[in-house]
C-alpha cells in the first residue's frame, strides 16, 4: 500500500513553485496535424472503434455548453479527444476525459486542456448529475489531460495527482506549454493556474490508494514515470473498468519525450496481467477497448521495437541524425500522428538508451 500525502498549500504557495512564463515567438506555431476545420465529425461509439472524433470547438465556445460525451458503463460517461495535435480547431480537446455519478457525487478522470474546456466538463456533469463533484483524479501532468484542473479546484473538488506534479511545476516545461497555447487559444486559457494536488499518489511502483465513495471503489495506482513526471491507472472496481491515461495509445502513435521506455513496457505487461479480466479499458487517447486489449500489446510492441532499433545504431556507431533517418516503420506510417511522434520517439530512445548504456 502507497503513501497518500496531503499537500497543503500552507506549506508551499503554488506561486514560489512556478515561475512567470517566458515570451513565445509565434512564428514557432505551425500546426501541420491538427483537428480539419471543415469536417465536424463524431463516431456512433467510443468503445471497440478505428474511428475517431473530429470535433470542431468554436473560439467563442462558452463556460456553460455542454461537451458531447458516451456513456461506456454504469453511471459511467466519457469524453472521446480528438487526434490531433493541440490548435486553433480543437483547442485543446485533443485527450480523453470521464467521470463517475456515484450516490454520494461524482469522480472526474482527466480535465482535458484548458481551464475553459475543464468549465465546459463541468457543465457536461452538471447535465447529467446534481450531485456535487467531489474528486478529480489527474492520471498524468501533461496539458491535455491536466490544464483544466484549476476549473475543478475552483468550484471545490479535491484534486488527486502524482507526487511527480510538484517536479512538473518546477520544471520550465510548463512555463514553455502555457506559453505556447497562449499564442492561439488565449481566451480559452484564461485563468489558468498550475493545480498542486491536494492529494499525492506516492509510494512503489504499482502500489494503490483506494477512494472509497457512495458505495464504489476506486483503485489508484502509482504506475512511475513512463510517460510524463508520474502517471496514475484508475480501476473502477465494481463496474471492471480501467483508466490507462497514456501508458497504452489507441488509434494513434505513442510519445515517448517526458517518460522512459522501460517504465513503459514494465507498465504494459503488468496492466495485462492484473487487469485481464476487467471489462474495459479507456486510454488518454483514443477509443475504449474491450478484452483482449490489443492496443496494450501494440504499444508495448511499437516501444520494443523502437528500443531494438536504437540499441542496435548505437553498437553500430551510427550518429544520433542518421538512426533517425534510418530506423522508418513503413507499418506504422497509416497511423495518426506517426509524422509528428516517430522520429520525436527514435530521438527520445536514442538518448535514453546511451545513458543505460554508458
Amino acid at each position: 500500500m502507497s503513501r497518500l500525502l496531503i499537500a497543503l498549500l500552507l506549506l508551499l504557495p503554488l506561486p514560489a513553485l512556478w515561475a512567470a512564463e517566458p515570451a513565445f515567438d509565434r512564428s514557432e506555431v505551425e500546426h501541420r496535424f491538427g483537428t480539419d476545420p471543415n469536417r465536424h465529425f463524431l463516431p456512433k461509439t467510443a468503445i471497440d472503434t478505428d474511428e475517431v472524433p473530429n470535433l470542431v470547438i468554436p473560439a467563442d465556445q462558452k463556460p456553460t455548453d455542454p461537451l458531447p460525451v458516451y456513456r461506456i458503463g454504469p453511471d459511467t460517461w466519457m469524453f472521446y479527444g480528438n487526434i490531433a495535435e493541440v490548435d486553433e480547431v480543437n483547442r485543446g480537446s485533443n485527450g480523453n476525459a470521464g467521470f463517475v455519478i456515484t450516490d454520494e457525487g461524482v469522480v472526474v478522470i482527466d480535465s482535458l486542456g484548458s481551464p475553459l474546456l475543464g468549465q465546459r466538463l463541468i457543465a457536461t456533469i452538471r447535465q447529467k448529475t446534481d450531485k456535487p463533484i467531489r474528486f478529480l483524479i489527474v492520471t498524468h501532468n501533461h496539458p491535455d489531460h491536466a490544464y483544466g484542473a484549476i476549473a475543478f479546484k475552483r468550484i471545490g473538488a479535491t484534486v488527486i495527482g502524482h507526487a511527480g506534479t510538484r517536479h512538473y511545476i518546477e520544471s520550465d516545461r510548463i512555463e514553455h506549454s502555457v506559453a505556447y497555447r497562449r499564442t492561439f487559444i488565449a481566451r480559452d486559457m484564461e485563468g489558468f493556474e498550475p493545480v498542486l494536488p491536494h492529494v499525492l499518489v506516492d509510494g512503489p511502483r504499482f502500489s494503490k490508494v483506494t477512494l472509497h465513495l457512495g458505495g464504489r471503489d476506486f483503485d489508484i495506482y502509482n504506475v512511475g514515470q513512463h510517460h510524463s513526471y508520474g502517471d496514475l491507472v484508475v480501476h473502477q472496481v465494481q463496474d471492471g473498468i480501467v483508466w490507462i491515461g497514456d501508458l497504452a495509445f489507441n488509434n494513434r502513435v505513442t510519445f515517448m519525450a517526458d517518460g522512459h521506455s522501460k517504465q513503459a513496457l514494465e507498465g504494459q505487461e503488468w496492466l495485462l496481467e492484473h487487469f485481464k479480466d476487467a471489462k474495459l479499458m479507456v486510454p488518454g487517447h483514443g477509443s475504449a477497448q474491450t478484452p483482449p486489449f490489443p492496443m496494450v500489446q501494440k504499444t508495448h510492441d511499437y516501444i520494443v521495437r523502437l528500443r531494438k532499433a536504437m540499441a542496435k545504431a548505437i553498437e553500430d556507431d551510427v550518429d544520433l541524425q542518421d538512426a533517425i533517418e534510418q530506423n522508418d516503420f513503413p507499418d506504422w506510417q497509416h497511423v495518426r500522428l506517426y509524422d509528428l511522434n516517430h522520429g520525436k520517439n527514435l530521438d527520445f530512445v536514442y538518448r535514453e538508451l546511451e545513458q543505460e548504456l554508458f
